[in-house]
């Protein structure tokens, strides 16, 4: 692994420009890359939203520089790329010199040439067919844990693994939005205990229904937690409808929170349950305890790779629920095809009871409360 190194490496670039949920899976890597080169200056490469939430002492990554709209790289509705705008951004980061230059961006059909333009010392990343070659590459296998995807990435410039554990701190300033917000709440204790529910997804194919997160909400409000429902100013309408069903008093949380003040929100739980998004990969890397609710095909790529702290409740199903077509091939869900697209649930079957039992495991008996029964028991 030592011959792998590259001597004087003092600027690293990382091309990530995707979602939440993308970004925390890379963080063990980003980690790995810092312990190898303690002296580099490692810059993401990615969209707006990363540039606010990446402040200094966050994560591994030091800076972000935004990357302009361009195909398969940085897409947004109703925008094209403006050349110029991309000849001044890559003119600029030439400029840099940076020494490494890494792809976690996809199979490198379209990443790759976007770090050639770079004119970094070394560039390392994924290759299939159909994409430029690069200096170092391994080829993309879609079946693989994504943070041991991105592991294997930064193993081949020499930086070994230090942790498969994503991590993100959360600052003083996440923590005083989150206590303005838990305090503002009539009849919310801070003193007590709450478990946070996340029911929404921007694919709700991978979203449990929310009955069911209403249900589990209830078993969990009698076992004496406070119970907080999390989502975007998108979600309000599901959060809402959660709250609104669930015979016990919740709290429903829906926008308002920046993603340091959600971060802050979802470490302070005793538990977070959530559909299989990007919240939930930020709850794990706060250090809450999860259990998160997944497809079995989903559950390769985005299950947590150590199970101290989280638990996985697993559909099996594989036809989708309304024609029967199984929507795997070449991957999950992509594409969708003319047989099927239909936006349906496809982690409807997974039962309350198995998710409260996996609750259970983590939160144990809390002697708070001074209640013996468990959840299952309060189902029957």
């Amino acid at each position: 692994m030592g011959s792998l190194r590259i001597a004087n490496v003092r600027k690293i670039a990382v091309l990530r420009a995707n979602a939440l949920g993308d970004l925390i899976v890379t963080l063990p890597a980003l980690a790995a890359l810092r312990a190898a080169y303690p002296e580099a200056e490692t810059t993401l490469l990615g969209r707006p939203w990363h540039a606010a939430f990446l402040v200094p002492g966050r994560t591994p990554a030091d800076r972000v520089e935004v990357v302009p709209v361009m195909p398969g790289i940085r897409e947004e509705a109703g925008q094209t790329e403006d050349a110029r705008e991309s000849e001044g951004f890559f003119a600029r980061l030439r400029a840099e010199r940076f020494d490494l230059a890494l792809g976690f961006h996809g199979r490198g059909v379209a990443a790759n040439p976007f770090l050639n333009r770079l004119g970094a010392r070394v560039t390392a990343g994924l290759t299939s067919d159909g994409a430029a070659r690069l200096d170092r590459e391994l080829p993309f296998d879609y079946y693989q844990s994504e943070v041991v995807r991105y592991l294997d990435v930064v193993a081949l410039v020499g930086a070994p693994p230090v942790t498969l554990d994503p991590a993100v701190a959360v600052l003083p300033a996440d923590r005083q939005e989150a206590d303005a917000l838990l305090a503002g709440w009539s009849g919310f204790r801070p003193d007590r205990p709450y478990v946070v529910l996340h029911p929404c997804a921007v694919d709700v194919r991978r979203m449990w229904p929310a009955l069911h997160f209403a249900a589990a909400g209830d078993a969990l409000a009698e076992r004496g937690y406070q119970v907080v429902i999390t989502g975007s100013d998108a979600d309000r309408p599901v959060v809402s409808s959660i709250a609104e069903t669930m015979r016990r008093e919740a709290w429903p949380a829906a926008g308002g929170l920046s993603l340091g003040g959600l971060a802050a929100v979802l470490a302070g739980s005793a538990l977070t349950v959530a559909s299989d998004t990007g919240p939930l990969h930020l709850a794990r890397a706060v250090g809450a305890r999860t259990v998160g609710i997944h497809w079995a095909p989903n559950l390769i790529n985005w299950g947590p790779v150590t199970r101290a702290r989280h638990r996985a409740a697993v559909s099996w199903r594989m036809p989708c629920p309304q024609c029967g077509v199984v929507p795997n091939a070449p991957y999950p869900f992509e594409p969708q095809t003319e047989a099927c697209r239909h936006l349906v649930s496809f982690v409807q079957d997974v039962p309350v009871a198995e998710v409260l039992e996996l609750a259970e495991g983590l939160l144990k008996t809390s002697s708070r409360t001074g209640q013996e029964t468990t959840f299952l028991g309060q189902l029957q």
